[in-house]
């Protein structure tokens, strides 16, 4: 266009020469031919400078609106119209607004083209060329809306084959747009259309960067895309972060140094530099204390210059629920080996223990004999308390829930270990909540917490200096949420670094031969049981603090190892009860010897050689008491204790059943069976008396009869 201009004033000069050179003509045609290439020269440049200044107004913004607004005031002021507007769409097309107004079209500014308007606007925009709008003999035209000119040229404003919007300037009544109004018209809507589909294009890329710019930092994991020197070119908030830092700040950073990672992190980096496929690499970096998983992917710079992103994770979480995971599948495998353990050790252990126990009662026994029983009958009870805290560290135990006072619980444990405390010098100090609620929760159980704590405690004293005391205090106290019961010492303390380990099962920090480092983790899962926790920390003095912490009002849980108190029914067919009879079903000899000698004197009894005998004898005739192992096959495969309850329900209340077998399924089974039932090793006593209870209440049903 600026060409074209200057060819019209190459033009005009030539006319003036000719004016000066060519041959003889009137004064009056001259002068009149030399004010029209006067007025031509003044009016193309005036054109010329418009066309500079609108060049300059819309390079100054990117913003559609705002060029909208310059080219409508540039109108108004070179074509001095009735009114001008631009009209852009939106949505691909589908919408249209007019986005600056001047003139009589002002009131148009900044409103919506509805759908389906039939003006003349609407109808230019399919054209897509310039549309002369005129009054006719008829009414005015409708240019959008209810809005009607007289006269109207219309642009749709294209480029790149989009239309972009449309360029509408009114002209008067009485004065038709001329050829150079026209051809300036075009050419101010050709250069508004390359403008604004710029601008457009500028608005599409910065929302493509801003997206991806939010989507970098959005991303929890950290990104940095590192140059061919290994050397940070771009970070996203999330490495940043972690390394503690600001984004702007690890630019032009070495990777490696920054993140202080081994050399096997430059290697990675290397590699993907290359274009070889990357790996990963796991480590603890020890500036930042974290466990950080390292993977490159290369990827192509400016100039086609080689770069790698690296994708740094913090795994330090991970890693640490691994562990956990992986302790729990190794503590899982050793609960079965000690289930297992425990139920070859159960039989032989009640053999022991029950036989001894018969011996100590009887009279013919010399008193160094005696003495020998008691040891036998001691040390085999010692080691049914070990293989007990082995099945309390692998299963959960049937608890006895009731109403607890701790307060008590506390001063009997106290005065237990006592003499203990006294004969390793060791002083005990307690203070007592005296409006301590009662919970609801299992008194041996915690009576075992009060019992380990104490104890560990002692033991962390006593090998303390001359000129440090050796002090223990235990205390209650209770708030609006619970009781709290803590008990510290004035030993060495636990070290922070094992202090998350204590609780870990068969972790301990005694003596070979002092301790299985089970007390504390039985302690823990019997807190956890009764919904509590148990915590340790550094006590005033030095020492360790252990807290326990109890809510108030645990639900009492039903107690699985009590039959019905129901009334026993009358043997099968109607077979005499008397004299009394027990039938013995055990498959360990040794067991079945122990309880017959012991409940000799109390009934006959029938000892069972397998389940099938069993069955046999429970046909031919009737008995007033059954000690069985109901997990004892029947030749069909059906447990024992399942065959009497079908086959003989009416004696589940006359019946007690006796198993070494530890597992939580069997446990659940034998509650549902509603027998009193024992698991081995067990007190001959409990037996005895469990026995004879039921014995009675036959005897009594018996004679009613």
């Amino acid at each position: 266009m600026i060409f074209w201009l200057a060819a019209g004033l190459v033009a005009a000069a030539a006319m003036i020469v000719g004016y000066r050179w060519g041959s003889a003509r009137s004064t009056r045609r001259v002068t009149t031919d030399l004010e029209v290439a006067r007025a031509e020269v003044a009016r193309r440049l005036e054109e010329i400078y418009s066309f500079q200044e609108l060049s300059f107004t819309l390079s100054e913004s990117l913003q559609p609106d705002r060029i909208a607004e310059r080219m409508t005031a540039y109108l108004k002021r070179f074509l001095k119209t009735d009114g001008s507007l631009v009209a852009l769409t939106a949505d691909g097309g589908k919408t249209m607004r007019i986005a600056a107004a001047e003139g009589g079209l002002q009131h148009l500014a900044h409103t919506e083209i509805l759908e389906g308007d039939s003006g003349r606007l609407v109808q230019a925009m399919g054209k897509e060329r310039l549309e002369l709008v005129e009054r006719g003999d008829g009414d005015q035209p409708t240019l959008v809306g209810d809005t009607t000119v007289e006269r109207a040229a219309i642009l749709p404003l294209r480029a790149h084959g989009v239309t972009v919007g449309a360029l509408t300037v009114c002209g008067f009544a009485e004065q038709p747009f001329s050829t150079d109004q026209l051809r300036l018209l075009s050419t101010v809507a050709t250069h508004a259309a390359i403008v604004l589909s710029n601008a457009r294009f500028f608005d599409l890329v910065r929302a493509g960067r801003d997206q991806w710019e939010t989507t970098f930092n959005a991303i929890a994991e950290g990104i940095a895309v590192v140059d061919e020197g290994g050397n940070v070119q771009r970070a996203n908030s999330a490495l940043a972060h972690l390394l503690g830092a600001s984004v702007p700040s690890l630019a032009g950073t070495s990777f490696v140094e920054t993140l202080g990672s081994s050399p096997e992190v430059g290697t990675l980096i290397e590699s993907a530099l290359r274009g070889d496929p990357s790996g990963v690499h796991v480590e603890h970096v020890a500036a930042l204390d974290r466990t950080l998983r390292v993977s490159a992917a290369p990827m192509r710079g400016p100039e086609s210059a080689a770069w790698a992103v690296v994708l740094v994770e913090d795994v330090t979480e991970e890693q640490a629920l691994e562990s956990q995971l992986i302790q729990h599948e190794k503590m899982a495998a050793v609960g079965q080996l000690v289930s297992g353990i425990a139920h070859e050790l159960n039989n032989p252990l009640t053999s022991i223990a029950g036989l001894a126990e018969f011996l100590l009662e009887q009279s013919t026994a010399t008193e160094r004999e005696r003495e020998h029983l008691r040891v036998i009958h001691e040390q085999a009870d010692r080691a049914g308390r070990i293989v007990r805290n082995l099945l309390t560290f692998a299963r959960k135990d049937a608890e006895d829930i009731g109403e607890v006072d701790l307060n008590d619980i506390v001063q009997r444990t106290v005065s237990l270990v006592g003499y203990e405390m006294r004969l390793r010098e060791v002083d005990v100090e307690w203070t007592f909540d005296g409006e301590l609620p009662a919970i609801q929760g299992d008194r041996y159980e915690l009576q075992q917490v009060v019992l380990n704590l104490l104890t560990n405690a002692a033991q962390a004293v006593e090998h303390n200096p001359p000129d440090r005391p050796r002090h223990v205090s235990i205390g209650t106290a209770h708030d609006d949420t619970g009781i709290t019961l803590r008990v510290a010492d004035s030993g060495p303390g636990i070290p922070d670094d094992i202090a998350t380990c204590v609780f870990t099962p068969f972790f301990t920090t005694k003596a070979p031969g002092s301790g299985t480092g089970l007390g504390l983790s039985i302690s823990f899962q019997i807190v956890q049981r009764h919904g509590g926790t148990l915590t340790v920390r550094r006590g005033v003095d030095g020492g360790a603090l252990f807290e326990v912490r109890l809510p108030v009002g645990i639900p009492a849980a039903r107690l699985p190892d009590g039959a019905p108190d129901s009334a026993v029914t009358a043997p099968p067919d109607g077979k005499s009860v008397s004299p009394q009879r027990i039938l013995l079903l055990d498959d360990d000899p040794a067991v079945r010897r122990m309880i017959s000698v012991i409940l000799a004197s109390d009934a006959t009894v029938d000892a069972a050689h397998g389940a099938e005998d069993a069955a046999r004898k429970l046909e031919e005739r009737a008995y007033d008491l059954v000690i069985a192992d109901p997990r004892a096959a029947v030749s069909a495969g059906e447990r024992f204790g399942d065959h009497l309850a079908r086959r003989w329900p009416q004696y589940l209340p006359r019946t007690i059943l006796v198993t070494a077998d530890v597992r939580p399924e069997t446990q659940a089974w034998l509650d549902g069976m509603g027998c009193r039932y024992f698991v081995k090793p067990f007190r001959i006593g409990e037996l005895k008396s469990a026995a004879a209870h039921i014995l009675a209440r036959t005897a009594e049903a018996e004679e009613g009869s």
